[in-house]
């Protein structure tokens, strides 16, 4: 006999002899739960989640394809596709420095030195005038030179990498400047990595073969300067037929012959003074921010007339044939222009030029405008920028 329990369990009986009933034995049913599939791994999970499955069986399929074929498609899990976008990243931000720091596109500060060879230089001979108070002048008793020039020269060469005792300064005549030969206190001839020689910008100029010029670091005019009592003048028309003097392969000479004067050519513009000293000659001209420093020199012996020409003398730096050269000159000019920081132009302009502007007066009582008082516009060169490497701080 049996017997059920309340919870479902069968119970085995076996009556013994004298009618009693006996458990011999008892069967439990339990539940076995199911046991769990083990989480599959981060990178199994992200591909199942590039899978999405379905039955073809919209398509007509032939007979050896079975009607339960899966296909593989996109879109099941967007972890996937952040994936991809990370990587996209990290590759354009590589290419990019790739494109900042080797050689693609326009050089950077030391791709430039080291064309231009500068790192090799042991001083930096420099080309300049030597007899021009206020722009570039030696002083033959110090031998100390001073000017807007020099100051710009200095300038530049402290952007280089040179002391100011590195820097060698040679006088140059005009028609020198072109060659890149100055002449030192021997009179030997020395050759020059730069010429900063009052040396205006011209098309003609830069056709020739040995001349590159920076950019302009100074904007002045053409003027005329007489001696002391000359009647007023107005235009270089007025020397017509009549003697002036100017220096050799200067824009300035070429206005002067134009006018119709008799032209005297030197290369210095002492010796032209010289001549109008001696009236040898009626008139001096050249650019205006030369002439400042002999009126403000000896201001009884001469009068400044302004000639109200709309024409611009732009000087610029010549560095002969060296384009990394004159990248570099650029640069430095870029920067002195840019940076509010950077006062070093205003202070070579107000330390050489300002003050001669109270004594160039007309005899008529005109003020003879000697420069612009700003520095020209500058462009900013192409150069790439190296992480360790600023033009502009």
């Amino acid at each position: 006999m049996s017997i059920r329990n309340a919870d479902g369990s069968a119970v085995s009986t076996i009556d013994d002899e004298n009618g009693g009933a006996q458990v011999r034995k008892v069967v439990l049913h339990r539940r076995v739960p199911t046991p769990r599939r083990p989480r599959p791994a981060r990178a199994q999970r992200a591909m199942t989640g590039l899978r999405r499955t379905f039955t073809q069986s919209d398509y007509p399929q032939p007979d050896f394809v079975r009607s339960d074929r899966l296909v593989r498609t996109w879109g099941g899990s967007l972890a996937p596709w952040r994936l991809a976008a990370v990587g996209v990243i990290i590759i354009l931000v590589l290419s990019f420095a790739w494109v900042r720091l080797f050689h693609i596109g326009p050089p950077s500060i030391e791709d430039l030195r080291r064309t231009a060879g500068v790192d090799e230089w042991q001083t930096l001979p420099i080309g300049v005038k030597d007899d021009q108070p206020g722009v570039a002048e030696r002083n033959k008793a110090t031998g100390k030179w001073s000017g807007f020039d020099i100051d710009i020269a200095y300038m530049i060469a402290e952007d280089l990498g040179f002391r100011r005792a590195e820097v060698q300064f040679y006088g140059i005549e005009s028609e020198d400047r072109a060659r890149m030969e100055a002449t030192d206190l021997g009179g030997k001839p020395v050759p020059v990595k730069m010429v900063i020689a009052s040396y205006s910008i011209t098309e003609e100029r830069e056709r020739e073969p040995n001349v590159m010029f920076s950019q302009s670091y100074l904007h002045t005019e053409q003027s005329v300067i007489t001696l002391k009592g000359h009647d007023k003048v107005a235009s270089l028309e007025e020397f017509k037929d009549k003697d002036v003097c100017s220096l050799s392969s200067s824009t300035s000479a070429s206005a002067a012959k134009d006018s119709g004067a008799k032209l005297t050519r030197r290369n210095r513009v002492s010796e032209c003074f010289a001549l109008l000293d001696h009236n040898k000659v009626q008139a001096v001209t050249t650019d205006a921010a030369i002439l400042g420093g002999y009126k403000d020199r000896y201001p009884t012996r001469y009068d400044h007339w302004d000639l109200g020409l709309d024409k611009t003398e732009a000087w610029g730096v010549s560095v002969g044939a060296n384009a990394a050269l004159r990248d570099l000159v650029n640069i430095t000019l870029y920067r002195s222009f840019k940076d509010p920081k950077d006062a070093r132009w205003e202070q070579a302009y107000e330390t050489n030029i300002l003050p001669e502007t109270v004594t160039n007066v007309s005899a008529d009582g005109e003020l003879v405008p000697l420069a612009r008082p700003q520095q020209p516009v500058t462009a900013r060169p192409r150069v790439r920028e190296l992480p360790w490497e600023e033009v502009v701080p």
